[in-house]
């Protein structure tokens, strides 16, 4: 529907209250309001504007009783790192801060205070949950914009991860509890609502004339004039609407006179107080941009709805700069390139002042726009009319017409089933009309995608005679009959990750900082009924020669075999898994899949189902098959076995409907590896895969996961990670002897604090036996009950008891002296000689320098910061080797690092690697390097590489990149399209 500039606004007998609700992105949604405001008042309502944006955007223009401005910002727009680059990733997750965390509280405030008013209609330009609090009110609303925030996002989503693309649909949600939207030009596609009415441009009045303007700017008219306005915005800093636009160029970027051609002078809009050249003129922040825009002979800014409505008003030629990443750009500069009106500048010649060309095109120009500019007068005239009751919304509710424009922008590459997203009924009522699968599109992740082209082919090989390659035959042709194709596949995945800083201190409770990788391990998992299951031969002929019916069946496929000298495959009754009605104890179960070592890797994938059912009370009544397929190398130390346990774990969740939490889902997942499978690690590993981000390094206090979210790499800073080639196991015995030692030296700190309380406490005369120090007396009472080691600070250590700790201790001795040394997951051998000292030493201090390495990534950037971080990196490493796991290989790797650091080509070339450690268990495995990230460090890394190989005769592998956990993941869940061809095809 389409209303013309006739239709203006006229006096209402009934006063009417109006709720008008303006978005926290930037000024250009204010300056439209007012005149929509303006309309309003003028015909005898009230409005209660609910904004962030500064009162004097709209007391300038109105003065008026009916004007109440309630200062709430309820959503954020798009976060700019400056004037002309939006930050995806910092949007998505500010709209999460500021409007999905609180949304509860959010929706319950909004109704109470709309119910306290007695608003008639609630508008918004665009705030989503105003929708949604008015229809929770009992409330019609209406919104009027030029483009909607599902879209804008959505292509943020793409670019930021999927895991954030239940935002686009709640978004979408809560516009579709909208009535109808009033659509304003240089709109951009908005399937979230119903109906819609065009409108005329929405541009403010002009107060003042164009020689009235230039007259008290001492400006002749011969002078050309430019208007130099960026909106005056950023976000980056949390607040929606600062003014100086020096605070929005990159730094050190200032005006300088001869940027303007000769007979030229230029008007700042929210400049700064810094000194401007004598032909800039510095504009009051609360000037009216209308009347100097009409006063100039051309604006220079960027696109933004208020700018290109007013330039094409008053027919000013618009030289504009692009912004990266908003979408609403491009229809905003169709339109004004439409009507001739804009010319486009690089950045770089805005940057350094090469304007001339530019200006000097503008003004060529003749702006052709001769359509209407009263759509604020226009829109509240609709305004009115619907709060009095009119009906302009169609009956016919068109999901399909709805979505039909977000399909074609690319909105079905988040349409991915998963536990985090809950899709609207109406989106899927339009997939039904338009004959879409929400199941076929995955994430936007190269390794997910090629999973899933694997079990396609699977599928062919199962209905066909083509033989899979020689090399991997036993194990495609078993998983080519795991699955019945015409029931659904649920699909998870969940990343290793890179040991960056905490490492084995995590079972002493300290601080890690954990990067997940870009390798993954990928389940594809079906449940089943046992009678539907195809079951392998031999599983079959176990069954008849039981004279057993269909019974729950586990059969599972891993890829790989034929690298790591292993079976392919794994099958089991269910029921085994059951003693005497119970599940059977974890003790037996490390028993059962010690007694075929060629299959003893099943238990990192069967032992998930074995914990679900002793933890949780789940009962497995249908048959599972499971097709494993990890790209996290083994025995790397960047932890191929978490990266097993999270994705089976989460596949057998999905398909069983199990919310999970993800860090519970990691400490599950620590059970299967200490209990069944035998491995005495720590839980940072599994945390990292199941509760990781991408490009972040997740922190965490294993006391016993206190999860402190994520910390974000500085974008100068880069992690590697480098195969040393000795294949490291955290069942080994060095690492169990070493986390054993640590365990026996806290039992002797907490013995020695003991035996100290005594003396801090007051005789039997009333009297200390030394000075009294209350907090002393606490401090040592804390010492005597230690939890964790990590809680013993670096001095107090120092002070108090390293002198008491020795280097070494026979198993023997220490239970004789000590007893037990309270490890739930090692056994302490009575002839065996224990490291001690060490093993202590190194997770007090390990703490201490992780909590350091965390602090120093948010300095500012230098070479300092980096050669600190980088040394950290060092002491770390030589207290592995202290302890004990260090290797030959991992020692050559980080003296390779520290030769190239220091040579002398290095040092004259601005330096790029700074520092690495081993990580993880130690004794082999993985180095994590850090450098500077640029070229001349990733060719650093491969001069390592090489220079390894001819030392060694291996090639080491080379981790970089990183992915998304487990939890941010979600799942997929599939199943076979039959297609049905038409006659004669």
């Amino acid at each position: 529907m389409r209303i013309n500039e006739t239709d203006g606004v006229s006096a209402s007998s009934k006063h009417l209250v109006f709720a008008y609700y303006v978005t926290g992105h930037g000024f250009g949604h204010a300056t439209r309001v007012v005149e929509v405001v303006r309309n309003l008042i003028s015909a005898g309502h009230d409005v209660h504007v609910v904004t962030g944006a500064p009162d004097f955007v709209f007391t300038s223009e109105i003065q008026s009783p009916r004007l109440f401005i309630r200062k709430v910002l309820l959503d954020c727009g798009a976060v700019q790192a400056d004037a002309l680059t939006v930050d995806r990733l910092a949007s998505l997750e500010k709209y999460s801060e500021t409007a999905v965390a609180p949304r509860k509280s959010i929706l319950k405030d909004e109704v109470e205070w709309l119910n306290s008013i007695k608003a008639d209609l609630v508008v918004s330009d665009v705030v989503p949950v105003a929708c949604r609090a008015a229809a929770d009110a009992g409330i019609r609303s209406v919104c009027v914009t030029n483009f909607s925030w599902d879209f804008i996002y959505a292509e943020y989503v793409m670019a930021a991860g999927h895991h954030h693309r239940s935002i686009v649909w709640q978004i979408a949600e809560d516009y579709s509890h909208c009535e109808f939207l009033i659509r304003l030009p240089g709109y951009c596609p908005m399937p979230a609502f119903r109906d819609v009415i065009d409108v005329p441009l929405v541009v403010r009045r002009l107060h003042k004339s164009r020689k009235e303007v230039r007259k008290e700017l001492g400006i002749e008219d011969d002078v050309k004039l430019l208007i130099l306005n960026f909106g005056g915005q950023i976000l980056s800093n949390s607040s929606a609407y600062p003014v100086s636009i020096s605070d929005m160029q990159p730094a050190g970027w200032k005006l300088k006179e001869e940027y303007l051609p000769s007979g030229w002078k230029c008007l700042v809009c929210g400049a700064s107080d810094s000194q401007l050249p004598p032909n800039f003129i510095k504009l009051p922040k609360d000037a009216y941009t209308p009347d100097f825009m009409a006063a100039s002979d051309c604006m220079l800014g960027k696109i933004g709805y208020g700018t290109v409505s007013e330039a094409l008003a008053y027919k000013l030629p618009f030289v504009f700069v692009r912004r990266d990443y908003f979408n609403e750009e491009p229809f905003l500069r169709n339109m004004l390139e439409f009507y001739q009106g804009g010319v486009e500048m690089i950045r770089r010649d805005l940057l350094t002042g090469h304007w001339k060309p530019y200006l000097e095109r503008a003004i060529s120009l003749k702006p052709c726009y001769e359509g209407g500019i009263n759509g604020g007068e226009v829109a509240a005239h609709i305004l009115q009319e619907t709060a009095i009751g009119k009906n302009y919304a169609s009956d016919k509710l068109s999901g399909a017409r709805r979505l039909r424009d977000a399909i074609i922008f690319g909105y079905e590459l988040q349409r991915v089933p998963g536990r985090d997203v809950s899709i609207p009924e109406w989106y899927q009522t339009a997939e039904d009309e338009l004959g879409l699968s929400a199941s076929r599109s995955p994430p936007c992740l190269p390794d997910t995608m090629s999973f899933l082209k694997s079990l396609v082919e699977l599928d062919i090989i199962k209905d066909s005679d083509r033989t899979p390659e020689k090399r991997q035959m036993r194990e495609r042709k078993a998983a080519a009959g795991l699955f019945n194709w015409e029931e659904e596949i649920f699909v998870a995945r969940a990343p290793g990750r890179l040991d960056v800083m905490g490492g084995i201190a995590d079972y002493s409770g300290s601080l890690v900082l954990q990067m997940p990788i870009r390798e993954a391990c990928h389940v594809a998992l079906q449940k089943i009924s046992p009678s539907k299951q195809r079951l392998w031969k031999h599983a079959l002929a176990r069954h008849n020669d039981k004279g057993q019916g269909p019974m729950p069946v586990l059969q599972i496929v891993s890829y790989g075999s034929e690298l790591s000298n292993r079976g392919p495959t794994f099958d089991m009754d269910l029921s085994d898994f059951m003693d005497e009605g119970k599940p059977m104890s974890y003790e037996k179960a490390k028993k059962y899949f010690d007694t075929n070592p060629s299959q003893k890797w099943a238990a990192y994938v069967a032992g998930t189902i074995l914990v679900l059912m002793t933890e949780l009370g789940v009962r497995f009544e249908d048959s599972i098959s499971m097709l494993v397929s990890s790209a996290v190398p083994e025995g790397k130390g960047v932890s191929s076995s978490a990266s097993v346990e999270v994705a089976s774990m989460s596949a057998i969740a999905a398909a069983h409907g199990l919310n999970i939490h993800p860090r519970d889902l990691a400490l599950l997942c620590q059970k299967v590896e200490n209990h069944i499978v035998g491995a005495p690690c720590g839980v940072m590993d599994q945390m990292a895969s199941a509760c990781g981000e991408a490009n972040k390094l997740l922190a965490m206090v294993c006391q016993p996961a206190e999860l402190l979210g994520v910390v974000e790499i500085p974008s100068h800073i880069r992690f590697w990670g480098i195969d040393s080639g000795i294949r490291h196991s955290v069942g080994g015995a060095d690492y169990g002897s070493v986390r054993a030692g640590a365990f026996m030296g806290r039992k002797m700190i907490k013995s020695t604090a003991s035996g100290m309380l005594p003396q801090s406490l007051p005789s039997s005369n009333g009297l200390n036996n030394i000075e009294p120090e209350v907090d002393g007396v606490e401090l040592l009472e804390a010492e005597a009950s230690l939890d964790y080691l990590c809680n013993l600070s670096p001095h107090r250590f120092e002070a108090l008891y390293a002198k008491n700790i020795p280097e070494s201790i026979v198993g023997e001795e220490f239970s004789k002296n000590y007893g037990d040394h309270n490890d739930p997951v090692t056994v302490i051998d009575p002839k065996r000689t224990y490291f001690v000292r060490a093993p202590v030493c190194h997770p007090i201090y390990e703490n201490f320098r992780v909590k350091a390495f965390k602090a120093l990534l948010t300095a500012a950037a230098s070479d300092d910061q980096l050669t600190s971080l980088g040394e950290l990196l060092y002491q770390c490493h030589y207290s592995y080797s202290a302890c004990g796991l260090g290797s030959d290989g991992t020692d050559r790797l980080v003296q390779l690092v520290q030769e190239i650091q220091h040579s002398k080509v290095s040092k004259s070339k601005d330096g790029t690697l700074f520092g690495a450690k081993i990580t993880g268990g130690g004794s082999g495995g993985t180095i994590c390097v850090i450098g500077r990230n640029s070229l001349r460090s990733s060719e650093q890394v491969l001069e390592i590489q090489q220079r390894y190989k001819d030392a060694t005769g291996y090639l080491p592998l080379i981790i970089e990149g990183s992915s998304p956990g487990a939890g941010k993941f979600g799942h997929l869940r599939i199943r076979r399209r039959s297609v049905s061809l038409k006659p004669n095809q």
